[in-house]
């Protein structure tokens, strides 16, 4: 392998359509395997009709390919073996990397998957009909893989418990934050007007859905009449008050001066596998509240203020206290600089050494 370029092929398929986490995963981690030398990149989608789009998102140096068949009867097949191997669509490859909790089949190539997070186990009744076999497909992909690939050592060690894995083949890879989060800049007056903003507010951002804990921000938000409305920004279904205002999906540079607003960015989720805003909030010198569970203690390092999940008057009361919190310059400095330890550069690098290790397994 030393002579030669390693071989990558990655699931593209969540570069398709509106990008939340695991698309900016992908597309970021595309990105810099792109730049790194001594490694060729290409990228699969698996769906029937949508897949020739992947050439027009995917970063210059990374060729498309395609797998047209519908993605719900590649699942139905993979459950049962290995065919279609992904080789036979997209080629000759040494690794093929699961981006998005599924484990293509493959004929020869080292298998690495990426599992985000294990909500699926959790509430398997809130997943949508399309993802009712993810967690029998997870356990097959976990079981196969020469080497997962996590965000955080918390999902690692709940991977290793919870699927039987051993904790020695699973790499921990931090996601990274973009350098223009720390260059941005609250939203002027005519970015204010155009998105409905109020002058001051609380923010959500991500995509809704019942592990978020929409519900219980709801409640706290209700109980301090004194706290700022609440914007929420993502794809899905928000709660709808007086006080609160969903402006829908936005494009990356709306989000960073939305964000950079903010009187503080609150994540109540009741899980997560790494919780990507709480980083970028700190990147904008935002103060951020968010729930005490693992992948969130580890993330924050100790800089947000965490909630125990559920606590109506625990959460209005953090929210009130980072309102009031003065962007002091020595707070300022430490969020910055623990955002900036997280770079997509050491999250490829550290995903580079998953596929040289599952090469040589």
């Amino acid at each position: 392998m030393a002579d030669r370029r390693l071989r990558v092929l990655l699931d593209g398929t969540p570069l398709l359509g509106a990008r939340t986490g695991i698309g900016r995963y992908t597309a970021s981690l595309s990105e810099e395997l792109a730049s790194l030398p001594g490694v060729d990149t290409r990228a699969v989608a698996f769906t029937l009709r949508g897949w020739r789009r992947l050439r027009t998102v995917l970063p210059h140096g990374v060729r498309a390919r395609g797998m047209p068949v519908a993605a719900r009867v590649l699942r139905k097949t993979w459950l049962r073996s290995s065919f279609p191997p992904v080789e036979l669509f997209a080629g000759p490859t040494d690794v093929v990397h699961g981006t998005n909790f599924v484990l293509p089949g493959t004929l020869r190539a080292a298998r690495v998957l990426t599992i985000h997070d294990l909500a699926f186990l959790d509430a398997p009744d809130e997943l949508p009909p399309s993802d009712r076999e993810l967690p029998e497909l997870v356990r097959k992909g976990a079981a196969a893989a020469n080497v997962i690939c996590t965000p955080t050592a918390a999902v690692a060690a709940a991977v290793a418990e919870r699927l039987d894995v051993d904790r020695g083949k699973i790499e921990v890879t931090p996601l990274g934050v973009d350098a223009g989060w720390f260059t941005g800049r609250p939203p002027s007056d005519g970015v204010r007007e155009r998105l409905g903003l109020p002058p001051k507010y609380l923010l959500f951002a991500g995509a809704a859905g019942p592990r978020k804990g929409l519900d219980w921000l709801a409640k706290a938000h209700a109980a301090d009449e004194e706290l700022p409305p609440i914007v929420y920004v993502g794809p899905g279904s928000f709660p709808a008050t007086s006080r609160s205002r969903h402006i829908g999906y936005l494009s990356d540079l709306d989000l960073q001066r939305v964000v950079a607003g903010a009187a503080a960015l609150v994540l109540p989720s009741r899980d997560e596998g790494f919780g990507l805003p709480v980083l970028e909030a700190m990147a904008c010198d935002v103060p951020v509240v968010c729930t005490d569970v693992p992948a969130l203690r580890e993330v924050s390092g100790g800089l947000a203020r965490l909630v125990p999940y559920g606590d109506v008057e625990g959460l209005a009361g953090a929210l009130a206290e980072a309102v009031r919190q003065p962007h002091l310059a020595s707070a300022s400095a430490t969020r910055r600089a623990h955002a900036a330890s997280f770079t997509w550069r050491r999250c490829a690098e550290a995903t580079v050494d998953a596929y040289r290790r599952a090469v040589e397994s």
